[in-house]
Formats: structure tokens, sequence, C-alpha cells
């Protein structure tokens, strides 16, 4: 990272308590395996000055123990939310292929255009994962490097809006349990960090 660069890095929540599925804003938290996984996540990184957290306990129960243990503030930002998947909400992939095959096709085709039933539109959850990631941007501009604690899908948004990609290339980017991504306006070099 240049030093323009703001200094974000994006940490995606760990292993959740119900397995993989469409959680959303479902308010499911971490198992042991995903504690674990969150803290080995962390251990090499930063140093972080300021944390800002999802509300969602899976990503907030995390941020202030390490918040606490490292003596870092912490703010809590819902526009840092998963995107709420409105029907499928709390479904599994399997299950949703038994019911609705071509709707989950669709939906990985082109989240834009086939987004699921009743979900939060793409257009109002990229208006509002971009708009903290603006504030992201002007936290680390103030010379403090952060730490946001977040989800797949906002961490895939985030990292396609700075690469120049469109939103139906989302799926392109993977974004594993507790993986940590630098978030930087250099589209070349933002990407995974671990």
């Amino acid at each position: 990272m240049s030093r323009a660069d703001p200094g974000v890095d994006l940490l995606r929540h760990g292993a959740v308590e119900g397995g993989t599925r469409f959680r959303g804003q479902r308010d499911d938290p971490l198992t042991p395996a995903g504690w674990r996984q969150m803290r080995e996540a962390v251990e090499s990184g930063g140093p972080w000055e300021v944390i800002v957290s999802s509300p969602l306990i899976r990503c907030k129960a995390f941020a202030e123990e390490l918040a606490a243990e490292r003596g870092i503030s912490l703010s809590i930002d819902s526009r840092l939310a998963e995107i709420h998947f409105g029907e499928w909400e709390g479904r599994s992939y399997g299950e949703l292929m038994l019911t609705s095959p071509l709707a989950v096709t669709r939906f990985f085709d082109d989240p834009v255009q086939y987004p699921p039933p009743g979900a939060e539109p793409m257009d109002v959850f990229r208006a509002r994962v971009l708009a903290a990631q603006a504030d992201l941007f002007s936290r680390g501009a103030e010379g403090r490097r952060v730490l946001a604690i977040t989800h797949g899908g906002v961490i895939r948004l985030m990292l396609c809006h700075v690469r120049g990609w469109p939103m139906q290339r989302l799926k392109d980017v993977e974004v594993g349990h507790a993986s940590l991504h630098a978030l930087s306006r250099v589209t070349e070099q933002a990407g995974a960090v671990r």
C-alpha cells in the first residue's frame, strides 16, 4: 500500500452455529471453531488503532473481545451487516436446490438481475456498503489503521468495487471464514492477506 492509501483491513467472521446457509441478517453466534479461526486470523495482523464491526453477533462478539484485549476503540456500523436474503434467510443451498434450483442458479450467475425473493435490493445493499467503505477510507486516511469485521457479501462487494469489477462478479471473489483482506483504493493491490 502506498502512503496515500488508507490502512483498512477487512475480516470475515468465522464459522457460525447452524452450518453453511444463506444466513444474511439472522443473528447466529460463532461456533467454538469460529472463535478459534478469528483469533488465529488476527494473531499476526495489525497493529490496528480502530475496529469497526457489523452489529450482528457473529462479528460484534469477536470485535468486542479483540478491542478489549488490545485496548482499541470499537464502533458498530449497521451498514456493515450482511445483505438480507429475504425468503432465503436461514436456508441451506441444498434445501433451495430442491425447491428452487432455477432461482438459485440465476442468483449465482447474476445476483443483480435475479435476487432472492423478498431480499434487500442489490442497489440498496451496494449503496450502504460503499458508504461504509468511504467512511473506512476516511478513518484510514487519518493515519489510523482500521480493522472492519464484517461478512462475506460485504467484503466481496468492497473488493469488486475497488477492483473496478461489476457486481455480477461477486462470486469470483473468494472470502473464506475468518479471512483477512487488505482494502486499497489501488485496484491491483486489493486482495487477500491470508
